[in-house]
């Protein structure tokens, strides 16, 4: 009981810190984002990541060239990070950061509806109630009144908004019975969106749109490489490994905190927070913590249960993938 308990707050502490590398990923990215195009700086990230990921995998004595992950796994790589960050670097360029944070907060919600019609987790009213809260205080601490936007800018970013649902639900309903490792899957499915971006980035260039940086500074450079490693590496390795035991729909709480660690961020660089917006975090936080920790009992239990069959019942199909 012990060993389940300690089980539980690990795959806790896996959420919290995955929603600290995007929240400060997010604020490092703010400078490479003024000086690459956005599809320069996402192939930028994802190289990185992916040269990491080898170079982890060689020290590890497991080869990321060995370990693609299963096809269907890695393949999902093209949804996400490969189309949905393409989309909302895309719409990030023609709405404000504020809307952008705002608009990702039905992320949340969505994977909460998908997970409840694709993969049968029951859903309870405290936790829908806890999450509406959850987007209430996130309102209360970055919206701004001058948040704005273009129609498109605001299409293209609830695009990527869906696609990073898509993924969530989807992975959480193969990963479990999977035999790969989840270093395994994240490095299948970061290649094959580095893949896909830079094919994306040849096209718009053979099309004339700019892809290469005007003067990148050295600061621009090490905010690029850095929010790589932090927002693709680190922060998915953290979030399938967590996925992979719990149910999506209360691993998808911890993403209403990754504003709360960009501003965070935000605070070192000497922004401030208004008294109203510190209680905003504190009701973030609070939600967050309500969820997971009412939910990730029951659901452990239930994953647990369910566990061998879902090996059984996927066995067959793994074996033929190979």
């Amino acid at each position: 009981m012990t060993d389940l308990a300690s089980g539980r707050r690990s795959e806790r502490l896996y959420l919290v810190a995955a929603a600290a590398c995007w929240g400060i990923g997010t604020v490092a990215s703010k400078q490479a984002v003024a000086e690459f195009p956005p599809l320069t700086l996402l192939t930028t990230q994802l190289a990185a990541s992916v040269v990491f990921l080898a170079l982890l995998g060689r020290f590890r004595g497991r080869p990321a060239s060995a370990g693609t992950g299963s096809r269907t796994l890695a393949r999902l790589g093209l949804l996400n990070p490969g189309v949905a960050y393409a989309l909302s670097l895309a719409g990030l360029t023609q709405i404000t950061a504020s809307l952008s944070v705002l608009l990702w907060a039905a992320e949340p919600i969505l994977i909460l509806a998908l997970a409840a019609v694709v993969l049968g987790e029951r859903v309870g009213g405290l936790v829908v109630t806890a999450s509406v809260v959850a987007v209430a205080g996130l309102i209360v601490v970055v919206a701004d009144p001058a948040a704005s936007g273009s129609g498109i800018g605001v299409a293209l970013t609830l695009a990527g908004v869906v696609a990073c649902a898509i993924y969530s639900v989807a992975v959480r309903r193969i990963l479990p019975g999977a035999a790969e490792s989840t270093f395994e899957v994240v490095s299948g499915q970061q290649r094959h969106a580095l893949g896909l971006a830079v094919l994306v980035l040849a096209g718009v260039g053979v099309a004339g749109g700019a892809v290469a940086p005007a003067n990148p500074s050295a600061f621009g450079l090490v905010s690029a490489v850095g929010s790589g490693l932090l927002y693709y590496s680190v922060a998915y390795l953290l979030y399938l490994s967590a996925v992979r035991r719990m149910p999506v729909s209360v691993a998808a709480a911890s993403f209403f905190l990754i504003p709360i660690f960009g501003v965070a961020g935000g605070l070192l660089a000497g922004e401030r927070l208004e008294p109203i917006q510190w209680l905003g975090a504190v009701v973030v936080v609070a939600a967050v913590a309500f969820i997971t920790t009412r939910r990730v009992g029951a659901g452990a239990d239930q994953l647990s249960r369910a566990a061998p069959s879902a090996q059984m019942a996927n066995a067959p199909s793994a074996s033929s993938r190979r």
